[in-house]
C-alpha cells in the first residue's frame, strides 16, 4: 500500500484519495507509478515512452522524477494501494519564472478513467499552484486527444500547435497542443 502523506487535506473520489507524494516516501510509489506509466503507454498514450516500456526502465524514471525537488507529484490511491492516476507540477527555478510552473504526466489508468480522478488531481494541483504563487501554468497534450477537449472545458487556453512535436508509442511523430491557464 502507498505511504500517505500530503501536505494538502487529501481530497477522496469515489473512495480514491488524491495524496501529494512526499519525496522522503517516494520508493513506497515507485512500482505503482510504473505500473501505471506502463498502461498509459501500452494503452497509446504519448508522454514521453515509446512501445516495450519496461518495469525497470519506468521504476528508474519514476525514482529520478520523484527526487527532483522542482517537481510535485500527486497521485490517487484506492483503498487497496493501487494508484489510478497521478499528475506533476514543474516549478520553474528560474528568479525570472518563479509565477509559472508546467503540468507534466497527467495519467489515470485506463480502468480508473471516467470516475473523475483526472479531474481530482488537477484540483489539487491548482490549489497547491495558488498557494506557492504560481499564476501561469503551462502543458502539452496530443493534438487531436480526448484530453486537448478536456482541458479546453477545464478553461485551459490553446496556445498552438507544434506539428511532428513527439513520437506516439508506436513511434509515429504526432504534433503537439500547447496550452495555458491564469490562476
Amino acid at each position: 500500500m502507498a505511504a500517505h502523506s500530503s501536505t494538502l487535506p487529501a481530497l477522496r473520489t469515489d473512495g480514491v484519495r488524491i495524496e501529494l507524494v512526499d519525496p522522503r516516501n517516494a520508493a513506497s510509489y515507485e512500482a505503482g507509478l510504473a505500473e501505471l506509466l506502463i498502461d498509459c503507454v501500452d494503452g497509446g498514450s504519448s508522454v514521453g515512452f515509446l512501445a516495450g516500456l519496461t518495469h525497470h526502465a519506468a521504476v528508474d524514471w519514476w525514482h529520478k522524477q520523484l527526487q527532483n525537488p522542482n517537481i510535485l507529484t500527486w497521485v490517487a490511491v484506492n483503498s487497496e494501494g493501487q494508484i489510478l492516476g497521478t499528475v506533476g507540477l514543474a516549478l520553474a527555478p528560474q528568479a525570472n519564472g518563479r509565477h509559472r510552473a508546467e503540468v507534466c504526466k497527467l495519467l489515470v489508468h485506463r480502468n480508473g478513467r471516467g470516475h473523475g480522478y483526472a479531474s481530482a488531481l488537477m484540483s489539487a494541483l491548482e490549489e497547491e499552484a495558488r498557494k506557492r504563487c504560481r499564476t501561469v501554468l503551462v502543458l502539452d497534450t496530443v493534438t487531436g486527444s480526448t484530453a486537448e477537449h478536456i482541458y479546453l472545458r477545464w478553461g485551459w487556453q490553446r496556445v498552438g500547435v507544434i506539428e511532428d512535436f513527439a513520437a506516439l508509442p508506436d513511434g509515429r511523430l504526432w504534433a503537439t497542443t500547447v496550452f495555458t491557464k491564469k490562476l
